[in-house]
């Protein structure tokens, strides 16, 4: 009787079952549920609202900023919520949080063009007004000249201008991409 090598005999009940979990990974699943809860937790109620959430869990979230962090009771209301969290398909919570965060960073982007533009128009002034006007035509062409020229004049006097943040905000309402 030969013992050693035959798989037959050493075959678990769960070997064939494509749906086991083990505990080592319902544990790693629990984890990643509490991590991704975690990240809900950080975000602002107007960044929740923006997220199609399940009542519960938006409550859940909205009481956790309630509690005293670094407590026990913290803690444990972490915990309710990646329990909350395993109830839930984690991929549309997680593509519309990547969306809510991800938009901070487009706006962020957008006034760093906002800003480069002002500057391009301040130093170069005629010639990028109408290189300006060419791309967005419905600007109006004396007001762009005549912020340009204000804050022109008060950055020749100090480093704050006026007429630089009016710009920089004419920009920013009227031109949308």
């Amino acid at each position: 009787m030969k013992i050693v090598g035959d798989s037959e005999h050493f075959q678990q009940p769960y070997d064939n079952d494509d749906e086991y979990v083990s505990r080592t990974g319902f544990k790693k699943e629990s984890e990643e549920a509490q991590a991704l809860g975690m990240r809900l937790v950080a975000l602002s109620k107007t960044q929740l609202d923006k997220m199609d959430l399940d009542e519960f869990l938006y409550d859940a979230i909205l009481k956790s900023k309630l509690i005293k962090q670094k407590t026990e009771a913290y803690r444990r209301h972490l915990q309710y919520i990646g329990k909350l969290m395993r109830g839930f398909d984690h991929e549309p919570i997680q593509a519309a949080l990547d969306k809510v965060l991800n938009k901070n960073n487009n706006e962020a982007a957008q006034i760093q063009i906002f800003e480069k533009m002002r500057e391009r128009l301040l130093t170069n002034g005629d010639d990028e007004v109408q290189v300006l006007l060419d791309q967005h035509p419905h600007l109006d062409r004396q007001k762009l000249r005549q912020l340009i020229r204000q804050a022109n004049k008060e950055l020749a006097k100090g480093p704050e201008s006026k007429s630089s943040k009016e710009l920089f905000k004419y920009l920013r309402a009227e031109i949308k991409d």
